[in-house]
């Protein structure tokens, strides 16, 4: 019995690499006949409050940068997923979580999300969003590292 791929997950951060991720979403969403949920997490400013910084300057800052990802979430859905049945979504907070959330209430049957490629020493300060989806998600996910 093959996996039936109705809706897919595709993380995304809008750097460079996010124009690669969209065309191998692109490409899995027509082959399989999937819609494509497109989410952006901008992390969370909580961190902020320990650093005596009121949190109602730190709620307005959330608030210009939801609106700016909003904004360009809908230019990057615009430009890469013409003739592929594709939501945009903007969510805020820490990603992995946000990103399995997310896939589970979407009912997703598949995530695809890049790497940074880091390695070694690198990479143990930053942790992986990626790595902890891996090792945390019930459904498949494509890792893509950045050519």
């Amino acid at each position: 019995m093959s996996p039936d791929v109705k809706t897919i997950l595709l993380a995304v951060d809008f750097s460079e690499a996010a124009q690669y991720l969209a065309e191998y979403a692109t490409l899995f969403a027509k082959g399989l006949d999937a819609r494509l949920l497109v989410l952006y997490v901008s992390p969370s400013m909580n961190r902020y409050t320990t650093l005596y910084v009121p949190a109602e300057s730190i709620q307005t800052l959330v608030s210009q940068i939801l609106e700016g990802a909003n904004r360009t979430m809908g230019e990057f859905m615009a430009e890469r997923f013409s003739g592929v049945r594709a939501e945009g979504r903007v969510a805020y907070g820490y990603a992995p979580e946000k990103i399995l959330v997310a896939a589970r209430e979407a009912a997703a049957d598949m995530i695809i999300m890049g790497t940074h490629g880091r390695r070694g020493v690198d990479r143990i300060p930053f942790g992986s969003v990626a790595e902890k989806v891996v090792k945390t998600a019930k459904i498949p996910v494509l890792t893509v590292r950045p050519s």
